[in-house]
């Protein structure tokens, strides 16, 4: 008899690789914070990819805002972070942030979820932000999209991506793919790109990494 899986990878007991190829990923990261909900936005989330069942969460302001009502929503396709190897747009610090970007900015904001590694090495993330993006484009140009995408408030000449850790490492990919104000998605038109602490590495270290290691997210983590 052959002998039982055992773990050849392990990431701080959140991400497991074992022998037979099995992941085990925990759903109880501990986030010491509530998932905040008013009445000031809404939120749904909806299928956007049926090959890899990926499902993004849209959120809505219920008002324009009061500074300029005739303005229309500029959408922001928010992706999130976790190393590519965690993450969820459920995430509570995820979800507060695309809260507070919607009410703050008075915009429609997109968060797609992506594939993860190790199951889906690179550049699976990078092309899932795309196919978000392509998405958009896709219920904007159908007569049958949804409805809080092309119900006329939104501005689609008016897209941001903003992406958070390993989503600023996408969000950066993505700059390189299609440019500012590329044509390739009208009538979706990205402006411009925000990247919040963006994770990224190489054979070189970087001045942050020859800098004093973090409890958390020390250099042994960040490599594996």
């Amino acid at each position: 008899m052959g002998s039982l899986p055992h773990v050849v990878e392990d990431c701080g007991g959140v991400v497991q690789l074992f022998s037979d190829g099995t992941i085990y990923r925990s759903k109880d990261i501990g986030f010491p914070m509530p998932i905040i909900n008013d009445e000031s936005v809404l939120f749904k989330d909806c299928l956007f990819d049926k090959t890899y069942n990926l499902h993004l969460r849209l959120y809505k302001p219920t008002s324009i805002s009061l500074s300029s009502p005739t303005k229309k929503l500029s959408v922001i396709l928010y992706l999130h972070g976790g190393g590519f190897c965690v993450g969820t747009r459920e995430w509570p610090n995820c979800h507060n942030c695309c809260l507070k970007l919607a009410s703050g900015l008075n915009a429609l904001v997109v968060a797609p979820d992506y594939r993860l590694a190790p199951e889906h090495r690179l550049p699976a993330a990078m092309e899932d932000g795309l196919s978000a993006l392509q998405w958009l484009q896709a219920q904007v140009l159908s007569d049958r999209g949804d409805a809080w995408v092309n119900g006329g408030e939104v501005d689609y000449d008016q897209v941001f991506v903003l992406g958070d850790s390993s989503g600023g490492n996408i969000a950066h990919h993505l700059a390189v793919q299609i440019g500012v104000g590329s044509t390739g998605l009208d009538p979706v038109r990205v402006r411009g790109y925000i990247l919040l602490a963006p994770f990224f590495g190489g054979v070189a270290r970087t001045k942050s990494e020859e800098g004093p290691s973090e409890q958390l997210l020390n250099l042994e983590i960040l490599d594996r």
